[in-house]
């Protein structure tokens, strides 16, 4: 019953996330909009990553999702990091 409903109903909804996300990343008019689009298209690869390992009982990848999760977090950081310190905020 779980393997079904994560096969039909939560993987479906991750890749739509993960595209919406990639054409707002392409597309996105400023640096700011493609920053968060990176950061939805990070988590929601990573959800993906966890749901497979759900349905497929590879415990090393909820390690391997979490790695991913924490990079794609520190780079958001760092380009925040560039973005305040470009337009000369104090």
């Amino acid at each position: 019953m779980l393997q079904t409903t994560i096969q039909y109903i939560v993987f479906p909804l991750l890749c739509g996330a993960f595209t919406l996300g990639f054409i707002r990343l392409v597309i996105g008019p400023t640096l700011p909009d493609r920053i968060m689009a990176f950061e939805l298209v990070a988590t929601s690869s990573a959800g993906i990553i966890v749901t497979y390992a759900i349905s497929s009982q590879v415990s090393v990848l909820v390690d391997v999702a979490s790695v991913w999760a924490i990079i794609s977090f520190l780079s958001v950081i760092a380009f925040a990091y560039y973005i305040e310190r470009w337009r000369g905020a104090p």
